[in-house]
């Protein structure tokens, strides 16, 4: 018996220092932005791997990114963007999955189908027709430019149907019972019952918004509708990169995701724990 328990510490043990490593792997990255953000041009590009934090903190970088670029309408461009995506893609996944997990009528799996079949293929194989629907529109270097890709989105209809899925169908049969039809049943009694599918359908939309590179750097060229992701790709350069003024503005860029997780990572866990998506 105590061999057994012995057993099952060291496992735990393995299994957090695993853990523990894994973490620190993913924080380098963000460690190294930080970092280099407050070097100097030469010593973010020293080849000397043992020129790790900079000999002098400098602020520079971040005074400079301040003066050459308009952090206030990116970040107005960048949170629009991410609240109506977020808010087109909950109201057409709620009812969508609704439809696809509770109802019955005719063509409901194929319709679900199509909706598998646009989660398997690349998203880029969208971008010329939605490009062309909305140069018809004469929308280009609009904030619905930047919103039309995700107004519905394949991925959310099948988190919100899993959510329904495991609700119990005695809710509806009361429902019912009450006098409640199919509006009344899906607005007051099952819609709430997967509000944390919906959160998490949310952080995981406002997330992919604002990683988003390629839409907003071809339906937006315009510098005054420029998001912060294809201004922080304008930064670039072809031949030579100043990586403090680029790590400087990357790391003010983040801080509207950083804001959304500390705020919601309750609910964001809760929404994955329940709901059975994956990533």
């Amino acid at each position: 018996m105590d061999s057994m328990e012995t057993k099952q510490k060291l496992t735990r043990v393995l299994i957090h220092v695993i853990l523990i490593l894994v973490s620190i792997t993913m924080l380098v990255p963000f460690a190294w932005m930080i970092l280099t953000a407050f070097k100097t041009v030469t010593e973010a590009t020293s080849v000397n791997p043992f020129v790790i934090f900079p000999k002098e903190w400098r602020t520079d970088s971040f005074k400079t990114v301040m003066e050459n670029m308009n952090f206030v309408i990116l970040y107005k461009n960048t949170l629009l963007m991410i609240f109506f995506r977020v808010l087109c893609a909950v109201l057409t996944a709620t009812m969508a999955g609704y439809a696809f997990g509770r109802l019955h009528f005719k063509g409901r799996d194929l319709g679900f189908s199509l909706v598998l079949f646009q989660m398997m293929v690349p998203a880029q194989i969208f971008i010329i027709p939605q490009y062309l629907m909305v140069s018809k529109m004469g929308m280009l270097n609009t904030i619905f430019a930047l919103v039309f890709p995700g107004m519905v989105t394949a991925f959310g209809t099948f988190l919100l149907r899993q959510g329904y899925m495991g609700l119990p169908n005695d809710l509806e049969e009361a429902a019912r019972l009450d006098g409640c039809n199919i509006g009344q049943t899906f607005l007051f009694i099952m819609a709430p019952l997967t509000r944390s599918s919906m959160v998490a359908l949310g952080i995981f939309t406002a997330v992919f918004a604002f990683k988003d590179l390629m839409w907003p750097m071809i339906v937006n060229t315009d510098k005054d509708m420029l998001v912060l992701s294809s201004a922080l790709a304008k930064m670039q350069g072809q031949y030579t990169s100043k990586f403090p003024e680029l790590m400087a503005a990357s790391l003010i860029a983040c801080i509207p995701m950083i804001v959304i997780y500390v705020i919601f990572q309750k609910q964001f866990i809760e929404g994955i724990a329940t709901s059975g998506g994956k990533l």
